[in-house]
């Protein structure tokens, strides 16, 4: 069949495989660019990444695999193409990952389900145990819109203000018009959902279920991504609901640090840029603020993807010999070039000036945009998107 993309609101529908191996080829060439330095050979051996289709999760997965040829098993839930419809682009990307990892001659297993649940923790450690015997490195770095909990009750997370309504715009990604948003404030009970799926109690059952089991190793590290932004997301991010559950991000970091000491291990919150995620790219009003972030850190050459702040976090942060760059919450800071002050004075500058008229010019949007389409394995050079192609990619799954 011939994939294109189809765009739902903030939701693509489709997605190409041939695309999706193209964006994990070019993360893991980045990667092999930084190893040729010799700078990742302190990096990790035996890694697990919960989350790892996508995003931080995908990027952490290939720095460590490709970095310093760890062991990988990752966690996801991700659907395979059936009938006419494609598989997902984590599936595909997880696909195309494990191929070139294999061979490269490196280890790398999956599990497709709900991470959430016991059922996946049991068969990851059952596969730990198997296969590696402990790992040096949990990365959490699941999003999700839903949680099923232990009695069968299912809560989601709400994108909502606290406190006051929200107003702004966002940008449709199909007509790249301004559209005006209003959002009310969250009821109490949709900020506690929402911490209960974006927050971290799960990160602190899968840390407890696997220092049960004895698979951690000494000097074991665990990381969770968090994202703070600046002052012109904060009514929504920051100060919002999601931002709840972001806090609920350090809180457990600061519990697991007792447990952690069992394996003399650390447990740390990583705070990344602003950057094209599926999570992101929900959120009212990222996408004039990501468009101008675009803009202005290209022009001054500071613009990352994820790849690329996840292999400075490993380089530079976690498994060099330098002490940690944290703030007073002891969160590792990733954000320092968005949050420069050339770079917010800029977006500051420019956020109500955004008109239908100059969005081309005085934003990045064209760029917002390609890298949405990218997520879904559109837009990438090299690729023919005329061609007829097979949406049905095989992948070996430990559980499936």
């Amino acid at each position: 069949m011939i994939i294109s993309p189809k765009i739902k609101g903030f939701l693509c529908t489709t997605a190409h495989p041939k695309g999706c191996e193209m964006d994990v080829l070019q993360q893991i060439e980045h990667v092999e660019r930084v190893k040729g330095q010799g700078l990742l050979a302190q990096g990790p051996k035996k890694v697990l990444v919960v989350g790892a289709s996508g995003g931080y999760g995908l990027a952490s997965r290939i720095s460590a695999a490709f970095g310093s040829e760890a062991a990988t098993i990752g966690v996801f839930f991700e659907r395979p193409a059936v009938k006419k419809r494609t598989a997902s682009a984590g599936w595909y990307k997880s696909a195309a990952f494990t191929k070139q990892a294999e061979a490269a001659g490196l280890y790398a297993k999956n599990l497709n389900g709900d991470a959430f649940s016991s059922e996946i923790k049991q068969a990851t450690i059952d596969l730990i145990k198997q296969d590696l015997g402990q790992i040096d490195m949990l990365i959490y770095s699941l999003a999700a819109p839903a949680r099923t909990l232990a009695d069968g009750t299912v809560v989601k997370s709400a994108l909502k203000p606290i406190g006051k309504s929200f107003a702004g715009a966002t940008i449709d990604f199909n007509s790249a018009e301004l559209r005006s948003i209003s959002l009310p404030p969250a009821e109490p009970q949709e900020v506690a959902d929402t911490v209960k799926v974006m927050g971290g109690e799960d990160w602190e059952l899968w840390v407890h279920a696997l220092l049960e089991a004895g698979v951690l190793a000494e000097g074991c590290i665990t990381t969770n991504y968090t994202y703070l932004g600046s002052e012109a997301t904060w009514p929504i991010y920051y100060h919002g609901t999601i931002g709840k559950a972001k806090e609920d991000l350090d809180r457990a970091a600061r519990a697991l640090a007792q447990p952690m000491q069992a394996v003399n291990g650390k447990a740390y919150v990583a705070v990344m840029k602003g950057l094209m995620t599926q999570a992101a790219s929900a959120i009212p009003g990222m996408a004039v603020y990501l468009s101008l972030l675009f803009k202005i850190m290209k022009q001054k050459g500071t613009h990352e993807g994820c790849i690329e702040q996840t292999t400075r976090l490993f380089r530079d942060q976690l498994f060099s010999a330098q002490p940690l760059n944290v703030d007073q919450q002891d969160r590792i800071r990733m954000d320092e070039l968005e949050l420069a002050d050339e770079i917010q004075n800029f977006v500051k500058a420019q956020w109500d000036l955004v008109t239908d008229e100059n969005l081309a010019t005085i934003s990045d949007f064209a760029g917002y945009r390609e890298a949405f389409l990218q997520m879904h394995g559109f837009a990438f050079d090299g690729v023919d998107y005329a061609a007829e192609i097979d949406q049905n990619v095989p992948m070996n799954l430990v559980n499936g």
